[in-house]
């Protein structure tokens, strides 16, 4: 069995092209098979401390060809996390996929989809999404192009957070707990996508390295998920 492995990037490149290209390369290198970016804009983000920051490191009409390019030149595939509507027209042309955050996935739980997230399925493509809670629930538990992913959104959680009862009912697994052994799990349980935020150097002050894995850990992780994954063939 396939467990396709994503390396979230997110904000941790703190819109440095050069760093873009190390992080997607190692990721690469390591044998992720996708890494992920976000896209928001001032309103989603106005509460934030440091919102003149992020804003250098989300993804917008303006720096998608160059981000687009860079994943070309690597040779991995790159996709997002729209978070507000009108991301979706210029991500559109240049993912084959999107992913959904916690908080707008609470939508499809509820079975009342904000405008955001209808206009994410209605592109038909693959859309991966998030739920801290059981989807199966959600009308839209059995629509082919949903990914449910068992995500806790405390930023970051400990592994005694994390409750893998109703494992079997996702597909996969979205991290924010700064154990490795927390993914390792979801694989052994029988996740067939995982997503880890990843950094270039945990000794600089990157927005999410306190949930993520450097270049080191996530070549420990990807060489033990790839075990499990043969031992589930």
């Amino acid at each position: 069995m396939l467990i396709r492995i994503v390396a979230e990037i997110g904000v941790n490149w703190d819109g440095d092209l050069e760093v873009v290209k190390d992080m997607m390369q190692s990721s690469k290198d390591v044998g992720c098979n996708y890494v992920k970016f976000q896209a928001f804009n001032e309103d989603v983000i106005k509460e934030h401390p440091e919102k003149e920051r992020l804003m250098k490191a989300t993804i917008t009409s303006k720096n998608i060809e160059e981000i687009n390019s860079i994943s070309k030149l690597v040779g991995i595939e790159w996709f997002c996390t729209p978070m507000y509507e009108e991301a979706v027209d210029f991500l559109d042309p240049y993912v084959n996929r999107y992913k959904i955050r916690v908080a707008d996935g609470r939508s499809l739980i509820t079975n009342k989809p904000s405008k955001l997230v209808n206009r994410v399925l209605d592109t038909r493509k693959e859309v991966i999404v998030s739920a801290e809670s059981n989807p199966t629930q959600s009308i839209q538990y059995d629509n082919s192009d949903i990914k449910w992913l068992y995500c806790v959104s405390k930023y970051p959680c400990t592994f005694e957070d994390l409750d893998f009862e109703n494992m079997s009912d996702f597909y996969g697994y979205s991290n924010h707990c700064p154990d490795i052994l927390a993914p390792i799990t979801a694989a052994i349980l029988g996740a067939e996508l995982i997503e880890i935020h990843i950094t270039s150097d945990k000794t600089k002050k990157f927005i999410d390295n306190n949930v993520s894995f450097d270049y080191l850990e996530l070549e420990k992780l990807v060489e033990s998920i790839r075990k499990i994954e043969r031992m589930k063939i």
